[in-house]
């Protein structure tokens, strides 16, 4: 694997790689976002299939996200090397179980969010929420899910609100969905439940304001799409905070990325709230079966 030379890097001579260099299965073209279907290797949409067909089977509570979500409710087609299957921690065991009696080659990557499931050259990723923590995928993510028809499977996607909660935080250097939520938010029209919106956000609604803000520079004709009320909400929240700041808020940016503010937890002993909200987590648990 490519070394990540940014990441980390206390030298200031050094110079952040191009994506295609730091992932080099991907080309300059690909990376453009487009509206054309990427040709999908044989052996890539049967793992897909047999995964989605097997967790139908079993009645495992799940929702499809990433690329196949996204293409749902922008139209935007993107290679993807795995399908992200969103669901709630302890339905995980069960699917790696049914998995893995399949013939699947399982891991549990990271407890607090992620497993693989492995099948020659391709993968599924089984997420249970984001990896700093601070969302957890529940049984109403899945209720709330859209109908969709991948790879020939009568499945459900993720619906518009959790998909673009799951990305708020997808904010490091080196990856940013910031664009995902923009065309997420334009795709629709901006017709979300911003109530669920903010009930996802929770206390980190400043993220949201952030990604608001973001969209609106990107498409200012279409600033309509996010209500008025919402703009109200959100500014006179941020108005209140910088008129009467808590002196003793806790230091946050490790929950943005823990590698770029890393010297404010490891070396100016600032709050590490990444490791307090993922020692709090629910966990995925290997045995756990239906």
């Amino acid at each position: 694997m490519t070394q990540r030379i940014y990441r980390g890097q206390t030298s200031k001579h050094a110079v952040p790689e191009p994506l295609n260099k730091i992932r080099p299965e991907i080309s300059e073209k690909a990376i453009k976002t487009s509206s054309f279907l990427p040709v999908m290797a044989p052996e890539q949409e049967l793992l897909y299939r047999d995964v989605l067909l097997l967790l139908e089977e079993h009645h495992v509570p799940y929702a499809v996200a990433g690329a196949f979500a996204l293409r749902e409710y922008t139209g935007i087609c993107r290679m993807t090397k795995d399908l992200d299957i969103f669901l709630p921690p302890e339905a995980a065991g069960s699917a790696l179980h049914v998995l893995r009696a399949a013939g699947f080659e399982c891991e549990i990557t990271d407890p607090v969010w992620l497993a693989k499931a492995h099948r020659n050259d391709f993968f599924v990723d089984l997420i249970t929420g984001m990896s700093n923590a601070t969302l957890v995928v529940d049984q109403c993510w899945i209720k709330r899910a859209r109908p969709a028809h991948i790879v020939g499977v009568n499945t459900r996607v993720l619906a518009p609100e959790e998909l673009l909660a799951s990305k708020l935080f997808v904010i490091r250097r080196e990856r940013f969905d910031g664009a995902d939520i923009a065309h997420i938010i334009y795709g629709t029209q901006g017709k979300l439940q911003w109530d669920r919106v903010l009930q996802l956000t929770g206390a980190h609604w400043e993220i949201l304001l952030w990604m608001l803000l973001f969209f609106r520079y990107n498409y200012p004709a279409q600033t309509s799409y996010i209500p008025h009320w919402l703009w109200h909400d959100l500014l006179q929240r941020l108005n209140e905070a910088v008129e009467h700041p808590e002196i003793d808020a806790p230091f946050r940016g490790s929950l943005v990325d823990d590698y770029m503010f890393a010297i404010d937890v490891n070396e100016w002993k600032m709050a590490d709230l990444l490791q307090q909200y993922r020692s709090q987590a629910p966990k995925i648990e290997a045995t756990r079966r239906l």
